[in-house]
This record gives C-alpha cells, structure tokens and sequence, in this order.
C-alpha cells in the first residue's frame, strides 16, 4: 500500500510539473507571436504625454480663452488657445481640423446647427468647448473657422468696431450668469444666496455699488473674486446685477 501511494504521488507530482512547464512555454510563444514581425516597440509608450492627457481630460473643465478682449476674439484665437486640444487629435470623437471627410456631414447641418451644437454643447463636447467665457459670438467665429479650413464658406460674425459693446444686465449679464455664476448661486451651494430670494439678498444689495465693488476685487466667504469670472469688471457687473434685479 506504502509503495503504490509514493508512486501515485511521485506521478502526480510530475504531470502538475509538466503542466507547468507546458503553460509557460505557451506563455512564450504566444508573446513571441504578437511581439516579432508586429513592428510595435512595447517598451516604448504609443501616444505622447499630451496625446494622453487630452484623451483623459475632464469633459466640461472650464478654461479661460486668450487672444483679445473678450468679445472680440477671431475664430483662429479661439481654436488655437481652446478648441485644438480635441480638434487637433481628433480626441473625445470630434472632427480632426482640416479632415474635410469628418467635416462633410457636419458642415451639411448649415452653420446655424454646427453653432447651437457648439454653444449649448453636444455629445462628449461641453458647452462652449469648456470656454465659459467665451460669448455667442466667439463660438461661432471658432465654427465657421474650422468649417471652413474643411470646404465650408461659412462668414464669421463680426466684431463690433472699437470694442464689446456695453454689457447690460438682460442679456450679457443672464449670458454669464448661465456660463459661471449658477453654478453655486441656482442651488445656493456654500451660502451663495439664490437668484428671487428677497430675504437672502436684503443685507447684501442696501448699497449696490459698494457690494459689486467689493467682490470685483476681493474674494468674499467661499466666493472668489468675480466669482472666478475671467471677462471684463464691467461684464461681473451685468451678471451680479441680473441677479440683484431678481431678488429686489
């Protein structure tokens, strides 16, 4: 009996060897098969540190866009310094800038589809491309830019000679509350006080002037100056009065 459980043993000792032994000779041929004649160098990366990152970056991070006053900038200022870290990759699905094949059926939809997509936001692409300070126009200007580096003859609305015009609290200044401001005031988040409700703004707007001065230029409580806006004081202005206009 002793006899024949050592030679079992020693027999399943060695068939669990072999399978051992036969599981890594696949292994190594299996890696050899995928790795030799495929002309990919695994110990190298195949995309670029910011190929990467524009592939992982958060849909909807706000960023300020550079290039002129807000207003004014041209269609180019804003795709170089916001719209070329997907456009230029082709990143998050959208169209590759001058691949006048993904361009087509877009540029088809008319100008006026392409500009409401882009402004209100559409697939993986958030409103205003992330540029929260970037007015209407600005968006469409960034459009009929790309659109027409693929075919497209769209005309990029003009910019108003001189300067912005005067931001006023009925449009500039709903404009930016929708862009910046609602994100802590439409849900009164770290005490922001909500837009209509007369008690919460009371204290706050006895003097107007003194209370916009104050937060153009300081950060007040968990609020920051301007509320993080980026655009002219004169733009804040239009938003913090649209929500005083509100709340009297």
């Amino acid at each position: 009996m002793g006899g024949s459980n050592g030679a079992a043993g020693k027999g399943l000792g060695g068939l669990i060897l072999v399978l051992v032994a036969g599981v890594v000779a696949l292994g190594y041929l299996l890696f050899k098969v995928f790795t030799s004649g495929s002309g990919v160098d695994f110990s190298r990366p195949t995309m670029t540190a910011s190929a990467v990152n524009a592939r992982i970056a958060q849909v909807g991070t706000e960023k300020v866009v550079e290039g002129g006053a807000p207003g004014t900038r041209s269609g180019q200022a804003v795709y170089e310094s916001l719209c070329f870290s997907c456009h230029a990759t082709g990143a998050q699905g959208a169209p590759k800038f001058e691949d006048v094949a993904a361009w087509s059926s877009r540029i088809a939809k008319g100008f006026d589809t392409l500009s409401k997509h882009a402004i209100e936001g559409f697939n993986a692409m958030p409103a205003r491309g992330g540029g929260a300070d970037l007015t209407d126009d600005e968006v469409k200007r960034a459009v009929a830019f790309m659109a027409n580096k693929a075919g497209a003859s769209f005309e990029e609305p003009k910019v108003a000679s001189g300067a912005v015009a005067a931001a006023d609290p009925a449009t500039k200044g709903k404009e930016i509350y929708g862009q910046v401001c609602m994100a802590c005031h439409a849900t009164g988040v770290s005490g922001a006080p909500k837009p209509g409700d007369k008690a919460a703004w009371a204290p706050r707007i006895k003097d107007v002037d003194a209370m916009i001065a104050n937060v153009t230029k300081n950060a007040k409580n968990a609020m920051p100056a301007k509320g993080g806006y980026q655009g002219s004081d004169e733009e804040f202005k239009a938003a913090a009065l649209y929500m005083i206009n509100q709340s009297k």
